[in-house]
């Protein structure tokens, strides 16, 4: 809508057990709530709100209420809430769209306020690396999420992947290095330019702070977690 904002998100993390994960959240809350104001047209999530999410048919993770309220309270107002699938929330199988929010596939291009946005959680796209293409495919398996769902108890199921999620996270304690125009998603980007006018590229999953000036002026904007600070981009 002229005259509103729009909102990006991405990489809160939600439910990680480091860093003081209770402050976090209401740190996201608060945000949610502040851009109530009657001024903000979209709110996208990027992928990764929640560091891990996992729902059965008639069962989803518990806790997050006031997230959940909070963007619910959004959407309520007039807000269009969109999220994309990360790398650690991928299992959404319909509980969010119930709450009123549209899934939006990786990459999605949208026309917000005049501007073409290429939008994503980032994970895959111009990767090469054969390792972590195999377990994002495996991840993705149809197979492999009914044997998930339906032979593990929930409880069980639950903290498996919140012993996976947390130590694949504290795995990687280095710093994130922005390899500029040579970055795997800024060779993607001038992939597409190639082929269409894009004017923002935007894309979190790095956790990592940067922007790139592309060959056709079109901005790449990596938007960094919420682990250490409040981080979003509105346009």
């Amino acid at each position: 809508m002229e005259g509103k904002l729009t909102y990006f998100v991405s990489d809160v993390h939600l439910g990680l057990q480091v860093m003081d994960p209770e402050g976090r959240e209401a740190r996201f809350v608060a945000f949610l709530k502040k851009i109530n104001d009657g001024n903000t047209d979209a709110l996208y999530l990027l992928g990764d709100i929640w560091d891990f999410w996992y729902e059965w048919k008639y069962t989803v993770p518990k806790g997050y209420v006031r997230v959940l309220a909070a963007l619910t309270d959004l959407m309520d107002a007039g807000v269009k809430v969109y999220f994309f699938q990360g790398n650690h929330d991928v299992w959404t199988y319909g509980y969010f769209e119930e709450l009123g929010m549209t899934k939006l596939v990786q990459p999605s291009f949208v026309e917000i306020g005049g501007k073409t946005f290429c939008l994503g959680h980032g994970d895959a796209l111009g990767r090469t690396d054969r390792s972590y293409l195999i377990m994002r495919r495996i991840f993705h398996s149809r197979i492999t999420q009914w044997m998930f769902s339906n032979l593990l108890h929930p409880s069980v199921a639950m903290a498996i992947g919140r012993r996976w999620s947390r130590n694949n996270r504290l795995a990687r304690r280095a710093q994130y290095v922005w390899k500029g125009k040579e970055e795997p998603l800024a060779v993607y980007a001038e992939s597409i330019l190639k082929e269409r006018q894009v004017d923002y590229f935007i894309f979190g999953h790095l956790h990592v702070e940067a922007r790139e000036t592309l060959s056709t002026g079109a901005q790449l904007i990596i938007l960094d977690s919420w682990i250490y600070r409040d981080n979003w981009f509105v346009f």
